[in-house]
């Protein structure tokens, strides 16, 4: 891909001027069309190629590559404020720009949590100074997550909270979550769910089976997260609120949504790229890389989550980017901390196995990316139309690239996909106009 008449360094473009994507292949997930052409950009809009004229135009050769819509993440951890050695906003959206995503939306289980107006507005803050994604927060449901007292909804989502949720846990107590259900359809907010009981998952560190006996290692059962499940749609159906289940593990919970959901619930479902590509059986007690809450399930559960995403029951894919320093996941499989990072590999893990590997079409798969998250949010769904703005990536769709952590523009580097061997990739990515990410820098 070659840059003409603009400087090729990493960053944020100074001077606002007309862009011109030449000869991609323009994928456009909500008027469903695929075709060879331009794209023209002015200030922060798609806009008709003549608005260019007579004006300086910096251009993208994206001849045999892909253009989309600026993928949206539902769900990552930027670790700020709290634990900035292992991420921040800046990093952790200079891994989002990387990686092709225009908007991410940030879990509050930070330290202190996202519990107050007051904090909303200082993560919102660092986010737009940043610039380089559109990183949107989420507010806790619970003050300090503790799943005792609601936290003040109303004024989260007055500061610009654009989901609630406990992220890391759930909160317990039904009643309570209930309340919390009726106040987030009244504002119409969505709220997102951790939906995996802590008293039946206990000290568990992986799936509990065969794989977990014979390494002499805790395990969670399915059972943890379908009770959490069952509960939570059987809440959105007493009270109408958007719900929207969080890194889904399991089979039952996928029968579970695809009910819910065949009976016109407003149940919507998410799964990250580690659960759709590795099972328990490939988990290496050494390394704890391969340790993420909900735990790697059965090639059976693997399985029902690849055909859910593809039929649509599940209408989101997400990374659940979670970053931790080396020292952390060196204390050993029991000790710790659960998650992995993922925005930098979520392009390729994923079109790897549900595209290339026939399970699903691009445009398909796009929309996991793109409209599906937007509509959990409630949000304008992202189009390359004239008049819409600004986001979007170019896609390598046909090149194969190894994953080399020492390279990421995250702080941390725990994945289980280090040499992994995937294609599709970002390599340029706008947003709002601005070019934030090209493999020329």
């Amino acid at each position: 891909m070659n840059i003409t008449g603009t400087s090729r360094r990493f960053g944020i473009t100074a001077v606002q001027v007309g862009w011109l994507i030449r000869g991609g292949r323009i994928v456009d997930p909500v008027t469903g069309t695929e075709e060879t052409s331009d794209i023209a950009v002015l200030n922060d809009r798609i806009v008709p190629r003549q608005e260019l004229a007579g004006l300086p135009v910096r251009e993208v050769d994206a001849r045999g590559r892909v253009v989309v819509p600026g993928l949206i993440d539902l769900h990552v951890h930027f670790r700020e404020p709290g634990d900035e050695e292992a991420e921040t906003v800046a990093s952790g959206a200079r891994a989002a720009a990387r990686g092709g995503f225009a908007t991410v939306v940030l879990m509050p289980n930070t330290q202190p949590p996202a519990d107050t107006p007051e904090r909303i507005g200082a993560i919102a803050a660092r986010a737009a100074a940043c610039r380089h994604v559109r990183a949107l927060p989420a507010g806790c449901i619970t003050r300090g997550r503790s799943g005792k007292e609601l936290a003040d909804l109303a004024a989260l989502a007055s500061a610009g909270a654009v989901a609630f949720t406990d992220d890391g846990t759930t909160p317990g107590d039904t009643a309570l979550l209930h309340r919390a259900m009726e106040i987030a359809r009244d504002l119409g907010v969505p709220i997102l769910d951790h939906a995996l009981d802590p008293v039946a998952a206990a000290r568990g560190v992986m799936h509990a089976g065969a794989r977990s006996a014979a390494l002499k290692l805790p395990g969670i059962p399915a059972e943890a997260e379908v009770c959490m499940v069952k509960r939570d749609i059987e809440l959105c159906e007493k009270t109408g609120c958007r719900v929207h289940i969080q890194h889904v593990s399991c089979a039952e919970s996928v029968a579970l949504v695809r009910q819910a959901r065949a009976a016109g619930l407003r149940v919507s479902a998410e799964v990250t790229p580690h659960h759709l590509a590795l099972t328990d059986e490939m988990v290496v007690p050494t390394d704890a890389n391969f340790k993420m809450l909900p735990p790697l399930r059965t090639e059976k559960d693997r399985a029902a989550l690849l055909e859910a995403v593809a039929e649509g029951t599940v209408s989101a894919l997400a990374s659940d980017h979670a970053p931790h320093r080396a020292a952390e996941k060196a204390r050993g499989f029991l000790a710790a901390p659960p998650g992995v990072v993922g925005l930098e590999t979520a392009v390729g893990v994923t079109y790897t196995l549900l595209v290339r590997a026939g399970r699903m079409s691009l445009m398909e798969w796009l929309r996991r990316w793109t409209t599906g998250p937007a509509e959990i949010l409630g949000h304008e769904l992202p189009s390359l139309r004239p008049g819409a703005l600004a986001d979007f990536c170019v896609l390598d769709l046909e090149n194969e690239w190894i994953v080399q952590p020492q390279t990421f523009l995250s702080k941390s580097r725990n994945t289980p996909f280090g040499g992994w061997r995937l294609i599709g990739r970002a390599v340029c990515t706008f947003h709002a106009g601005i070019m934030t990410w090209s493999e020329q820098s």
